[in-house]
This record gives C-alpha cells, structure tokens and sequence, in this order.
C-alpha cells in the first residue's frame, strides 16, 4: 500500500476538513476561513449542516445573516443578538429542526415572532426571547402568546424577558393552560403580581363559577423567576402552595411607590415559603431602581419562621430587608447547613457579629455577596476568610473596609472574583493581593476606591507570572494616569474587559499604549480587548478615535466614550465598525438589561475572533477615510 504525506493542512480530504470544522463553533469556523481558498470553500459547505449557531458578542444584519444561515436540517441550536434584525427575517431564522432558540435584543420585532415560533419551531425546547417588541410601533398580542405556548409542546425551559403585564389578564390564565406539561424552567422579564397570583391560584377567574376548580397551571416547574411589580404575601403564598416541584425561587421588584400592607411582603409571607420542603435556591429582592424602598414589614421573626423549613436550603439571596438584625442573619448561617451561596443587599444592620462564631458551623461558601452593608468592618473579613473555598466575594459599598480586609483576603488561593467597590483601600493593601490571589482571580473590581494610585497598577502586575484576569475595573479612580494605563500595557495581562469611566487624568496616551497592548506574540494590537469604557474620561480627544479604528482592537465590541465628543467623529467610527456598540450617555457596558449577570465571573471568549474580517473584506479603505474626514472637519472647528 502506497504511503503519502500531508504538507499542509489545506490538503486534507475535504470530508476531513469538514468533520474537524464541525467540532468549532461560528467565530472559530470564519478565523479559519480567511487563512486560505480551501478553508473558506469548506467553512461555507458546512455552516449548511452545523448543528450549532451562535453569534451573541455582534448584531448582525440582515443580508450577513443570509450568507451565514443557509437552509439547514441539521441546526439545533441558535443563539443570536437580533439588534439589526425584524419581522422579515422569520423565515430564514426559524427553522424546524431547532431544539434551542435564544433571541436577545428583539426590540424590532412584533408578536409575530411568538405565533411563528408556535407554528414553525414545534420541537424547540429551550427558548429565550428578549426585548421583544419595544420599539414604537411594535406590539404583541395575547393571541401571539397563545400560538407559541400552544404550538411548542416539547417547552422545558422558557425565558420571555420583556413585560408581559400588557395582557389583558382575564385571558391570561386561560392561555398559559396551554403551556407545554414539560416546562420546568420559567423566568419572565416583567409582570404583575396580581397577575401572577390569579395565573397560579387553584380557583379560575373571574367569569367562572366558584365550584368550578381549574386544573394545575404549570405543575412540572422546578425553577421560577420573575421581575414584578411588587413581592406580596398573597402571590408567595400562591407560589409555593402551587408549584410541588419548585426548588429555585427568584423574585425581584422595584416599586414605583412606597408599597401598602396588602401589597408587601410581610413576616408572614416569609413563613409561607417552602410549604413542600423542596426549595434549594431562594433570591428575594428589592431593587432601589426607582425608589429607595426596602421590605419594611420584615424583621427578625419573619428570618426565623423562614429558617425552620429552609434547613436544606443552598443558596440565600436577600436584598432591601432593612429591618433584619443580626440575629436573623445568624439564624440562617447556623440552619442551612448545605448553604454555599450568600448574598445580602442593602443590609443596614448587619455587622460583624454575624460572623464573631462562624467557625462553630459546618458551611463552606464559595459564593458571598454583601453589597452596600455598610456597618460591616475589617474582622468581618478576617472571619469570613476561614472558608478558604471562597470563589466569589462581592463586597461593593462596604465603606468600611480597609487595607487590613485585604490581607485576610489574600489567603484565599481559590478566588476568581473580587469587588471591593468604594471601599478605603490603599496601594498598600492591594500589595496583599499581588503575591497571593492575583494569579487566580478571573475579574477583579476597585471601582471608586479613591485612595488608589498609579501605583497599585504596578503593584499587582510587576513581576507576576502569567495571570487568568480577564476583567478588571478601574473606574472613578482620580489618581489614575496615563503612567499606570501604561504599566498595565507593559504587564501583558489578557485583559477581555476594561472599565476606566470618570477617571479625569486619562487620555489620549492610555489609548495609544492599550492599542498597541499585546498579550501573546502572536496576535494583533490590542487585541483581547472586547470591552473598553472610556466614559467621562477627562483627557480623551479626537486623537483617541485614530487609535481606536481598524486594525487596532480587533476583537472590541463595546465602547464608551463621553457624549460631548465631536458626534461626527463617533458616528464615522460607528459605520467603520458596524459590529461596534458605541454608548455616549454613560450606560453600563455588556449587560443585559433585563438580566443581570453578576452571578457569573467567567467568560469562555474566543483566541483569535475573524468574524467580522471574513466578513467585512475589503471595505475597510472607505471606512477610514470616512473617518478621517470627519477628523478633519473636527480640526477645523477645534481652530
């Protein structure tokens, strides 16, 4: 048999090629395809059977969506940000081999995509949907519902995150009947509580007879999250009465209005959780999105009556109980023995006795957030920091603490996240960090530590060996300069997401040297970088925008920049990058709005991202000198 030799990896089999491009997703099939002729021709025969699609970091149009989503038997799976998409690109989405669909930012959509979903999808089986219908003009009517709960028979997880309080609601439990008996995950962006309670209440509606008891609404559900209007007592009680299965619960308003008695929750609906003895995971919050509000009505006893059926309980997310001391807070660390999430917001009684004995309980926690509690100190930490297992530690707002919550802190080798946000640390404590938790720590947040220097950027990245941090927030930092933007540059760190918003003394120079920032020999200018927020950046001009064009950040995705920055300049830069999110009126970057994602600490982003290159070809000459024009135009009016 005669033997023979492969020189080059274009000259594998073609059904090779394929079967080993098949294994990547999306961003990794197009790097390959620009390398040469024959991974290009390969990379478009297979995106016709790839069972997966995801395209989440870019919003694609319409006619690129075309040359990538060929009619596909095989698609299973497909996840996409609709920014630039409508109604007219259903049929081409919404193929019937689909078991899992996620549609973020569908705000150009009508109902239209829920009905066609129901009759085009009738396999699907994990579907998200978000913003559906916002823009003006858009709308979605109950019957758009009804087709999709009634069409996607095989639903075990549904994400609606947009506000379904619009529907009329004496239509609205009769649709959800239809729901999929398979459906044990459902989280919805915004809805009423009253409408909640009637859905899941044992008794129909109003225009039924009182003898005539209506079946089980959802009986299969194990996971339920909601954002409502607001958290009473009568809609707790009708959820964990109703629901046997339930064992995550997350509920989470924003009151609009300091709430009434029959419209809070109260000790007693505490004591209404958990009635079936299943519930691992439990998250009650009030946001102070609009009002500063907090759980009035709740105080320790409602924590005690609670805790006598929580014992089994894994994770505890309570946020705005002003009234809870710390005897409630104890109660739950000495009764959920399984407990290795904690969080509490706005905790404004809770101090350090909490912790005086927590070496006398069997917890391990490796998730702990106690975001604006401020009476807590520094032996809080050196307390807490005996569950060495620790993997995220969210201490935003703590005031109080200080360089020695650092030290304690910097035993802790398993730490992947840590926010200390407004804290009094110094460039002295962040020294602590850099011999000890640095070489772990994925994401790391100093945000609004006003004592910190140029120097901490020194401090933490001089001399270290490779490092894993991907995000990293320097924001409202007053002393922060050029000098340390330049000392993170030298130190190569592999940063995806760099947050330096209303810090005064950056400039033009931070930009230049972030441009040319490279972490591997390898790879282009700049070019971890997906995330860079320069908002309200006092030294930033028109010079920045030459640096922040092509060929430079190739991989960046989000961008801030000030809004009082010559418009002409920013909307040449948004044409020149079309997959470039341009924010100037200082909203926070890469966040869902109605999903907030502080629970996670790592994202899995791609070596080398060629999307948009493969893409895009040969356009870039135009782009830049649109953009230069606009940079002229600039000097002119700056003379």
């Amino acid at each position: 048999m005669g033997s023979w030799r492969v020189e080059r990896l274009d000259q594998l089999p073609t059904a090779l090629l394929a079967t080993i491009m098949t294994k990547l997703d999306v961003s990794s099939i197009c790097s390959l395809a620009v390398t040469c002729r024959a991974f290009n021709s390969c990379a478009s025969h297979i995106l016709s059977f790839l069972p997966n699609f995801h395209i989440l970091d870019i919003s694609p149009s319409m006619e690129l969506i075309k040359s990538l989503l060929p009619p596909n038997s095989h698609l299973q799976s497909l996840k996409l940000d609709c920014g630039q998409l409508n109604d007219s690109s259903i049929e081409l989405l919404l193929q019937p081999s689909l078991q899992e669909l996620c549609f973020h930012n569908c705000a150009d959509f009508s109902g239209k995509l829920l009905s066609e979903i129901g009759s085009r999808c009738k396999d699907v089986r994990s579907l998200y949907l978000g913003s559906v219908a916002e823009k003006r003009g858009r709308a979605i009517h109950i019957s758009d519902l009804e087709e999709l709960l009634g069409g996607c028979t095989q639903l075990e997880e549904l994400n609606l995150m947009f506000d379904l309080s619009l529907f009329l609601r004496h239509n609205f439990a009769r649709v959800w009947a239809l729901a999929s008996k398979k459906l044990t995950s459902l989280e919805i962006g915004y809805i009423s509580s009253v409408m909640v309670t009637e859905l899941l209440s044992p008794n129909v509606g109003p225009h039924q007879y009182p003898n005539q008891i209506r079946p089980s609404i959802l009986p299969a559900i194990q996971k339920l999250s909601l954002a409502v209007d607001y958290i009473t007592d009568t809609m707790v009680g009708t959820i964990s009465k109703g629901l046997m299965l339930l064992t995550h619960l997350e509920l989470r308003d924003a009151p609009l209005i300091e709430p009434r008695v029959t419209f809070d929750l109260t000790n007693s609906g505490l004591q209404q959780i958990n009635q079936h003895g299943r519930l691992k995971h439990l998250s009650l919050v009030r946001s102070q999105e609009f009002l500063s509000t907090y759980f009035k009505r709740v105080n320790d006893l409602g924590i005690l009556l609670m805790a006598d059926k929580c014992a089994n309980m894994e994770s505890i997310c309570l946020g705005g109980f002003c009234r809870v001391t710390d005897t409630g807070f104890k109660t739950i660390l000495h009764s959920c023995s399984s407990l290795y999430k904690l969080k509490v917001c706005h905790g404004s009684q809770l101090t350090d006795l909490v912790f005086h004995d927590i070496a006398a309980t069997s917890l391990s926690l490796t998730h702990v957030s106690f975001r604006w509690c401020n009476l807590l100190t520094n032996h809080a930490i050196k307390s807490l920091v005996r569950n060495t297992h620790l993997k995220v530690l969210d201490l935003r707002g703590c005031k109080n603490l200080g360089d020695e919550a650092l030290a304690a802190i910097g035993s802790l080798c398993e730490l992947k996240m840590l926010q200390l946000d407004n804290s009094d640390i110094s460039d002295v404590g962040i020294a602590y960090l850099q011999h000890g938790i640095i070489s772990s720590l994925v994401s790391l947040s100093v945000r609004g530590c006003k004592k910190l220097t140029d120097k901490c950027i020194s401090v933490l990245f001089d001399g270290s060996s490779k490092l894993e941090l991907q995000e990293l927030d320097l924001s409202n930092l007053p002393n922060l300069s050029d000098n340390g933007v330049l000392a993170l540059a030298k130190s190569r760190v592999p940063i995806s997401e760099l947050r330096m918003r209303q810090c005064p003394l950056i400039g033009d120079t931070s930009i230049m040297a972030l441009a040319s920032m490279q972490a591997d020999d390898d790879r282009g200018h700049g070019s971890n970088l997906r995330l860079l927020d320069l908002y309200n950046c006092g030294g930033i001009t028109q010079l920045s925008f030459r640096w922040l064009k092509k060929p430079y950040f190739p991989s960046l995705r989000w961008l801030g920049v000030t809004g009082s920055v010559n418009r002409d300049i920013v909307d040449a830069l948004a044409r020149n990058r079309p997959f470039l999110h341009v924010a100037c009126h200082g909203e926070e970057l890469g966040t869902d709005p109605w999903n907030n994602i502080d629970s996670s600490y790592m994202h899995d982003y791609e070596e080398l991202d060629e999307l948009e290159q493969w893409l895009q070809e040969g356009e870039w000459d135009s782009d830049d000198e649109e953009m230069e024009d606009a940079e002229d135009d600039a000097d002119v009016v700056v003379e």
